[in-house]
């Protein structure tokens, strides 16, 4: 089981929100968990933050397509966050869009994505993120 106490959901539907807690339930998964609804307010957390390791997450599940602020305009600011933090922080982006411009994209942010998944959330590919 890979070590993670901290996690941020990045996601502006309240469905996979009730989700993720179903799975994290299921699956005995213990981390505190915070929940935003875009991206904004994740890197605002982080900056807010970023000098105290316990409240910067660990893992950030992160959706693509949400308003204000989306997944690829959080990247863009997260690249400029990661050399202040003090900890490395594992990126999983987690859409709905299974659209080849979108898997494409990702690519251009292998340095800060640990890899992509499609909506609806597995058990499997959520214990997979977890798993050792």
């Amino acid at each position: 089981m890979k070590n993670f106490s901290n996690v941020f959901v990045v996601d502006d539907d309240l469905v996979f929100h009730f989700i993720m807690k179903k799975l994290f339930a299921k699956t005995n998964i213990n981390v505190k968990t915070s929940y935003f609804f875009n991206g904004n307010e994740a890197i605002d957390n982080l900056k807010n933050n970023i000098d105290q390791e316990n409240s910067v997450p660990d893992l950030i599940l992160l959706d693509i397509n949400m308003p204000v602020c989306d997944g690829w305009q959080f990247l863009d600011e997260f690249k400029k966050l990661k050399q202040y933090l003090k900890k490395e922080i594992m990126v999983y982006l987690v859409s709905s869009s299974n659209d080849l411009s979108d898997l494409n994209k990702s690519k251009e942010y292998e340095n800060e994505i640990q890899q992509y998944y499609n909506k609806p959330m597995t058990i499997e590919s959520f214990q997979n993120i977890f798993a050792a």
